[in-house]
């Protein structure tokens, strides 16, 4: 490899670095990285595809949520929510097979393909509320609390399923963080306080 070669891809390696890892072709080109050398590190696997435009270090960390980053990065404006945030703070046994986005009603429909995602539109005062950011692989992530994700799942029960619901909230009672007042809060916010009070009342 020759010397002005090295230092392009070192400089672009950098800049890898400087976002965490992960860059969108996009991101990289603003950045100064010439596409030729985002071609050249792939073929050499310097960096690996994970989606359509979107590339990674290859000597990072195996990534632990690998499509929520993907997500994040194509849609900043969305927010995980239902299965996917339930998954997240281990609160189903359910697994989805796509990301649960939720956009503030007015968004635009994201046009991509992969990863799969189902999207929800929520009312503004429902969508902003609740929202918390994880760093998950060096990417910032935003996914609604455990609570608000229970308020959520009652809200959208005719979608994903009333068991599913029970099954979440029962997780969350033995959890030492269970938080009946917050629930409540949440639960007016989305409208679904009187068909969660005769569940939650079985817990107190």
């Amino acid at each position: 490899m020759a010397r002005e070669e090295k230092g392009r891809i070192s400089r672009a390696k950098s800049v890898f670095r400087d976002h965490g890892g992960i860059l969108r072709t996009s991101q990289a080109i603003r950045e100064g990285i010439h596409p030729r050398t985002l071609y050249e590190m792939r073929d050499a696997g310097l960096i690996e595809r994970l989606s359509r435009g979107l590339y990674r270090l290859a000597d990072l960390p195996p990534l632990e949520d690998p499509d929520f980053v993907s997500v994040a990065l194509k849609v900043p404006g969305g927010v995980v929510c239902l299965i996917s945030a339930l998954a997240f703070h281990d609160l189903t046994t359910t697994i989805p097979h796509e990301v649960y986005l939720a956009l503030e009603k007015g968004a635009e429909r994201p046009q991509f393909r992969h990863p799969p995602v189902r999207l929800f539109w929520f009312s503004p005062e429902t969508f902003r509320a609740g929202i918390e950011t994880h760093q998950i692989d060096g990417g910032e992530v935003r996914i609604y609390t455990p609570e608000k994700t229970l308020a959520d799942c009652f809200k959208f029960r005719n979608k994903i399923g009333l068991d599913v619901a029970l099954e979440a909230l029962k997780r969350y009672q033995h959890r030492h963080t269970f938080n009946l007042e917050r629930l409540i809060h949440f639960a007016r916010i989305c409208r679904v306080e009187n068909v969660m009070r005769p569940y939650l009342e079985t817990l107190v």
